[in-house]
């Protein structure tokens, strides 16, 4: 039995077979290759004995079997391995090809002669051939070294096969091999502990499966005579990739597998022959093995990474310290093996990124990355050679991807730009180097959070940005330049502004976009835009720090580098054509530099090319002055336009409630459209008028909407077919969407007639019949969906057509030999069988005699398969032929993205036509949702700003309040402009702020409102002072922000501005407080004369500005039960002062002590400064009183020049005012 397992060993299934013989049964649990080798001396000669009681080894094979064979061991195998020591096998899913027969003829001669000493050592001992025993499964492969030793070990067994072939494999080993091969599949994608070599996405390895031919030497079982082996052998390296010849002794890593570490001299085999065997065993018991990668920090393996330089060599307490890149001595890397080498090249210069390296089906982590990939993730831990290493399958990159990056990580990806053929086929065409003898990888792309383009890694619809800042001082005021992008569209966003002190502009501009990744100069940018960078981005923000000038370029650099590099070169023309965008603003030193440093920051992360070559340039301006109701930061915040105050979560938020687009690139215009609400009177009204024609006939919005519903996003997927990086089944996707856009705006026409903003928009979308006219016939959309591949209809691609007929070609000719290999045997049931990788072989009956050169690969109870030299040549010449053929197949692939690129500008218009049709819809169904009373609201022009609603509801309640209490509204026109709210703690003064801003915000966004009647004039700016909070990480305490945010209002607003102050002053003491909410709420009714509220617990100022002509005191109505200490909230508005605050009885409420309370009393009574400053103001009313205010502004007129501070507006309210009195 044993003899006949021997002789069954073919190179073209070498792993199958070592993996049959001598396992013990699976116990569900994969081991990795460090566990197919037992460093304990004598385990496999203490087994041996116990395999077969009928075998009786001589001291000579026990000595033999415990210095030289690397037996592999599981936990409950108590049968030897009759393995050569580097025939390591390989995953199920990697199933190695056929060789020609060409390769296993010519077997090295050399190699042969130099393995026979080797493989003569080798332990022979048969397992019993009554057991049958289920195949362990293993994702272990072997190594390059690994393979040429084992070819050598092959070409030694000549002499051995002169036995009869046909008695290879009884019956009972037929279906252990079956069995073993079934396991395999289902264990694929397991990942409890593998090790992947480069070959396992080879097609064909000949170099593992030379089969010799026949050699008249001994038999084989002369081989336990034969002396043991030189003490210096070791068994080759584990990483195919690896070269280990090359490494010294002292750092080679194959050191851990050899019998005695610590002898390396030279012992002639007769010598030590005539060793006793217990010599050998003390050695043996006295060994330590070398601990496992994985076990030993990566800091003792590599001195250098104990104390980490960058790759100038600077320490990390250097303030110019590089963390992207690490310093690597070169006496270390004369030490790596070629793998090795390959791997620092690449990580030497992306430290702080986790490098996903490919190997074969897995792409693994090593070192520090596995090292967080185990701790984070909980991934296995295992070895490569040197390294500590986690790995996961290729099929779910994506998943893991995203996992990291989630996490905060940047993400690298190393792709094998060759298969193992293609690297033999290169390797065959021109004579390699040694460092080439390993597969070609190479840096892909780099993932960040906000530079992701794949759709299937992005979290959501709406744009990710990246963002480069640059900072500088021009006449002593702030200015910046500013570019961002959204990878995934291939959108870029240019500004450059001059700020005020504050940086509102700035600061609007990052509560807008909320970039996930800022590029920015290091040392240059002032400590307040780093505070208001860092309280108004999520704590997962990237931040990038460039090196200003070699990394953040200047100005003239950006200039040069995008003139020079091609990024806007005209396909037909072939110059250089700048973006019609771009083109206005090259001047601009601030905008280019910001440009500069984010497009070398996007060549490290291999973008740019693909970003900039779509020339989809936007001029940004986060403040727009003329056309636009301006937000700034603070009052998105403030008034949870984007992001609620509770968990920063879109539930309640004004944007969850209005966005109903149905398209992902309909969404990302919808937040610019609340970002930016409109002025302008005629465009507000055109939205009102789509909105009101799409309610009125709801057949257009359902069909719309029906048709839209499984739009893919389009706006990404061509940025991805302009990069040539889509998926087949993606562009199947795109072609249906266009098709569908251009059945959809056929249809709406139908319903046009008017020259309304629906109308126009329909009839501006770009015929789309002609572009797509040549995609319907161009390839098979079945195949392409079905099978992921672009196959083009004959006659489109002349080198495919060419390319296919020689494959058919080839399999024909298989098929022929086939039929007179039928008619040779006379034998019909012969027929063709695909086992795993191994394609073609041919299967016959056990009762056909086969010719004596045929080789048999497998078999059944019932069939065997061979290959012969013939069937051999034409397999490894179809091989070839369809690895040609798939370069083809991507070559076509990138032909057709290209072609469909030539109309890119189309695409996008047709894009940007459906994205805006898509948010009237979304205005048109937020508007019925809202119920009722509802309301279209009425835009007038008039001199004096207006606002008025009635029964107005907050929006945003609607859905979540049943018995929400509506509020008329009246500011400015006929009545005054300031409303000066007062009332008890909880009353809902901040509800009613909050409620009319937003209700201002979706009338002007072309909304309805939910309110009976609506009638006002467009608001320019909203601008709000709610809360208390305070900014430590700024130094500022709670009243420094509440007057800085009042300093803004004051120096920005205008009387077309909408203006909430939420009890300004509460943060310092009562009398200061009182000062200035005072003199504030003078200044912006008499001087600004905006309109607002201005909520106050200062009952006082209700009493000062009794008479304001442009102030009217209004309150929250309540209801006291004095004796119970209880106040029932009404929630209504109403004319008057409130009574007081009642925070006692708030907090008796609240459950506060009935005793701390009375004291409270007492002590308010005596020491409550505002209620008596209430009552000498009501004495002083008996007599002539004039307001501080009044008093002021007249003091200044009287003053020499004092016109300057009291305007005409100013002067036309003091004496309303001075009337009043």
């Amino acid at each position: 039995m044993g003899e006949k397992t021997a002789t069954a060993r073919t190179p073209a299934k070498t792993p199958s077979t070592a993996k049959k013989q001598g396992q013990a049964p699976s116990t569900g649990k994969q081991q990795s290759i460090l566990g197919f080798f037992s460093r304990t001396p004598g385990a496999s000669s203490a087994n041996a004995p116990n395999s077969s009681p009928s075998i009786k080894p001589t001291p000579s094979l026990n000595k033999s079997s415990s210095s030289q064979c690397l037996q592999e061991t599981t936990k409950s195998n108590s049968i030897p391995s009759r393995r050569a020591p580097n025939a390591t096998p390989v995953p199920s899913s990697d199933a190695l090809e056929p060789t020609s027969s060409q390769e296993n003829r010519d077997a090295s001669t050399a190699k042969a002669s130099k393995s026979r000493t080797t493989m003569k050592n080798i332990t022979t001992l048969p397992s019993s051939p009554s057991r049958k025993v289920k195949q362990t499964v293993n994702y272990a492969e072997s190594s390059d070294e690994e393979d040429e030793d084992f070819i050598a070990s092959l070409a030694a067994r000549k002499s051995r096969k002169v036995r009869a072939r046909a008695a290879v494999i009884d019956d009972d080993d037929e279906d252990n091999y079956e069995a073993g091969n079934n396991d395999v599949e289902e264990e694929d994608d397991e990942m409890a502990d593998f090790v992947v070599s480069d070959d396992s996405d080879a097609p064909s390895r000949p170099k593992k499966r030379k089969r010799p031919a026949a050699n008249p030497s001994a038999p084989r079982k002369k081989t336990t005579n034969s002396s043991p082996p030189r003490s210096d052998y070791a068994a080759p390296d584990l990483d195919d990739d690896e070269l280990m010849e090359d490494i010294p002794p002292s750092t080679s890593t194959a050191q851990k597998w050899k019998y005695d570490p610590d002898s390396f001299d030279n012992v002639e085999p007769q010598e030590t022959v005539s060793r006793p065997p217990p010599a050998a065993k003390k050695t043996s018991s006295t060994t330590k093995p070398k601990p496992k990668a994985h076990t030993q920090e990566p800091e003792k393996r590599y001195p250098w990474l104990a104390n980490i330089l960058d790759g100038n060599k600077k320490p990390p307490t250097d303030p110019e310290f590089d963390p992207t890149s690490i310093y690597i001595p070169p006496a270390a890397e004369k030490q790596f093996s070629a793998f090795e080498k390959q791997y620092w090249d690449i990580k030497r210069n992306l430290w702080d990124t986790v490098v996903f390296f490919k190997k074969g089906k897995f792409y693994e982590l090593y070192e520090n990355d596995a090292t967080i990939g185990h701790q984070l993730f909980d991934l296995k831990m295992t070895d490569r050679v040197n390294m500590r290493m986690v790995g996961v399958p290729e099929s779910s990159l994506d998943m893991w991807v995203n996992q990291f990056v989630a996490k905060g990580f940047k993400v690298a990806r190393v792709d094998q730009m060759e298969s193992a053929l293609g690297k033999e086929m290169r390797e065959r065409d021109a004579k390699a180097k040694k460092a080439d003898k390993i597969i070609r990888r190479e840096l892909a792309c780099i993932l960040t959070a906000g530079t992701l383009v794949d759709g299937s890694m992005l979290q959501d619809d709406m744009a990710t940005y990246c963002a480069a800042i640059k900072e500088s001082v021009v006449d002593d005021k702030p200015c910046f330049g500013i570019a961002f992008v959204d990878a995934a569209t291939g959108q870029f966003f240019i500004s450059e502004f001059e700020d005020d002190v504050d940086l509102t502009k700035f600061e609007t501009f990052v509560a807008q976009t909320c970039p996930r990744e800022l590029v920015l100069e290091k040392s240059r940018l002032s400590t307040k835009a780093l505070r208001i960078l860092k309280n108004n981005t999520a704590p997962t923000t990237i931040w990038n720090y460039l090196k200003p000038g070699a990394e953040f370029w200047d100005a003239d650099t950006a200039r040069r580098e995008l003139e020079c590099n091609g990024y806007f070169l005209n396909d037909g023309t072939k110059e250089e054509v700048w973006p019609e965008k771009l083109e206005p603003v090259k001047e601009k030193d601030l905008l280019m530099s910001a440009l500069g440093g984010l497009v070398h920051y996007l060549r490290f992360l291999k973008l740019e090319r693909s970003l900039l070559s779509q020339g989809n340039f936007e001029p940004y301006n986060p403040i727009h002055r003329n056309g636009t109701l301006i937000l700034d930061g603070q009052t998105l915040i403030n008034l949870e336009i984007f992001a609620n105050t509770a968990n920063g979560g879109v539930e309640g938020t004004l944007f969850n409630l209005l966005n109903r687009c149905i398209t992902p690139f309909g969404k990302r215009l919808f937040r610019q459209w609340v970002c930016h609400p409109l002025c302008n009177i005629q465009k507000i009204n055109e939205r009102l008028d789509a909105v009101d024609m799409l309610n009125a006939d709801r057949s257009a919005l359902a069909e719309f909407s029906s048709h839209m519903s499984k739009m893919p996003d389009l706006e990404r997927l061509i940025s991805r077919i302009h990069a040539g990086s889509c998926r087949p089944e993606d562009f199947v996707r795109v072609l249906e969407g266009f098709e569908q856009i251009d059945y959809t705006m056929n249809f709406l026409g139908a319903f046009g007639g008017s020259n309304g903003l629906v109308d126009r928009l329909i009839s501006a979308m770009p015929d789309l019949k002609e572009p797509l006219s040549y995609w319907e016939t161009a390839f098979d959309r079945k195949k392409a969906r079905d099978n992921k591949v672009l196959i083009p209809e004959r006659g489109i691609e002349e080198d495919y057509d060419n390319s296919e007929d020689e494959l058919k070609r080839v399999k024909e000719e298989l098929d022929q030999l086939l039929e007179k290999q039928k008619t040779a045997l006379k034998c019909k049931q012969l027929k063709f069988t695909d086992v795993g990788k191994e394609v073609y072989q041919i299967e016959v009956p056990k009762s056909v005699k086969v010719p004596s050169s045929w080789r048999q690969m497998s078999a059944t109870a019932a069939v065997k398969r061979y290959y012969f030299r013939e069937l051999e040549s034409l397999v490894r010449e179809l091989q070839e032929t369809e690895e040609t053929h798939s370069q083809i197949v991507k070559e076509v692939a990138s032909r057709f993205f290209k072609k469909f690129d030539v109309d890119y500008e189309v695409w996008l218009q047709a894009i940007r036509i459906i994205s805006q049709l898509d948010c009237l819809m979304s205005l048109a169904k937020s508007s019925s949702a809202l119920g009722l009373p509802s309301c279209r609201p009425e835009f007038v022009d008039d001199e004096r700003s207006v606002l008025h609603f009635e029964e107005l509801r907050h929006p945003c309640m609607i859905n979540r309040v049943d018995d929400f209490i509506p509020n008329d509204i009246h500011l400015g026109g006929d009545q005054a402009k300031i409303n000066l709210l007062t009332g008890a703690n909880a009353a809902g003064k901040s509800t009613v702020l909050r409620m009319t801003c937003t209700a201002a915000i979706m009338a002007q966004i072309g909304c309805y409102v939910p309110a009976v009647s609506a009638k006002l004039t467009p608001v320019d700016r909203i601008m709000s002072r709610l809360g208390a909070n305070d900014n430590i990480f700024a130094a500022q305490s709670t009243f420094f922000v509440e007057l800085s945010e009042t300093k803004k209002i004051l120096s920005e607003a205008t009387p077309r501005s909408l203006v909430i102050l939420d009890e300004l002053g509460r943060g310092t003491s009562s009398y200061d407080g009182v000062a200035v909410a005072q003199a504030v709420l003078h200044h912006v009714a008499s001087h600004i004369g905006c309109i607002g509220f201005f909520a106050t617990h200062y009952h006082s100022l209700a009493t000062e500005f009794e008479n304001h002509p442009e102030i009217r005191a209004r309150r929250m109505q309540i209801h006291v039960d004095g004796e119970n200490r209880r106040v029932t909230f009404l929630y209504k508005l109403e004319d008057g002062v409130a009574e007081g605050s009642f925070g006692m009885h708030c907090a008796a409420m609240c459950g506060i002590p009935n005793q701390v309370i009375e004291h409270a009393e007492v002590a308010a009574k005596e020491w409550e400064h505002t209620s008596r400053l209430k009552e000498s103001l009501e004495r002083a009313k008996t007599g002539c009183y004039i307001p501080l205010g009044v008093l002021s502004d007249v003091a200044s007129l009287l003053r020499v020049g004092g016109e300057a501070e009291v305007l005409e507006r100013g002067v036309e309210v003091l004496l309303r005012a001075i009337e009043a009195l």
